[in-house]
């Protein structure tokens, strides 16, 4: 049996799929199974056997106004495994829309007001990023990607921040030993993350007539340390 898990909050199908497969070779892992949250609830159980899980992106936010009971049920779902996470039954690393969830979990705010588009951002790792066994050997800076509409006001109650930079203070954190949250997006690759871009043209990440500039820039940019947070990540706990 699998070790990881691959936690899905995606709607668009071939996204989350090529998602999976991003993860999949980041993590260094032959196989890393499936959990489609959008398609089954969180069943008691369920992560018997894994050692760590791993949540990928979603076109959701944590600020929206309106959520269908869907999205509620899947903010509910992450809330248990971040649970399960900090306090240390499994292994979490929690990136893009699911950092909000842990954030307002903790008693932290979620605010609108750092914003990043599509792009490869530079983040620097806090003196405690440094000496962590997953960010510090990728210090003192890396280059990710990151597209997101919300982001933490401020570090939440009871987490240790692991990276940060001007645009959006609050980049990555861990609470406890065995759950990190990641801002960004770790896991694809140029291609990867220009590929994606696809899904998204029009859902306000960056500017729909500048598509051809934007994804330009992606695919030149220098991003491989994404990459390296997730592998060592699974050294470390699986």
């Amino acid at each position: 049996m699998p070790s990881l898990l691959y936690v899905c909050v995606r709607p668009e199908r071939r996204a989350a799929d090529a998602e999976h497969a991003s993860f999949r070779r980041a993590l260094g892992v032959d196989v890393v199974d499936r959990l489609d949250l959008l398609e089954e609830s969180l069943a008691p159980g369920r992560l018997d056997g894994y050692r760590g899980i791993v949540v990928g992106g979603s076109p959701f936010n944590v600020t929206d106004p309106a959520k269908s009971p869907l999205q509620q049920r899947v903010e509910a779902d992450l809330e248990t495994l971040a649970g399960q996470a900090a306090d240390g039954r499994i292994a979490g690393f929690f990136t893009c829309f699911s950092i909000g969830v842990v954030t307002r979990m903790l008693g932290g705010q979620v605010g609108t007001d750092t914003p990043e588009s599509a792009s490869a951002t530079v983040i620097r790792t806090t003196e405690a990023g440094a000496s962590d066994p997953v960010f510090g050997p990728s210090g003192p800076a890396l280059t990710v990607f990151t597209a997101h509409k919300e982001g933490a006001v401020a570090t939440p109650p009871g987490a240790t921040l692991l990276a940060t930079n001007d645009v959006c203070p609050v980049q990555a954190y861990r609470v406890g030993t065995h759950l990190y949250t990641a801002q960004f997006h770790p896991e694809p690759t140029p291609r990867d993350f220009a590929d994606r871009m696809t899904f998204y043209r029009t859902t306000g990440y960056f500017d729909p007539e500048e598509f051809d500039l934007v994804q330009g820039q992606v695919l030149s940019a220098s991003v491989t340390e994404g990459a390296a947070l997730l592998r060592r990540f699974a050294d470390t706990f699986v």
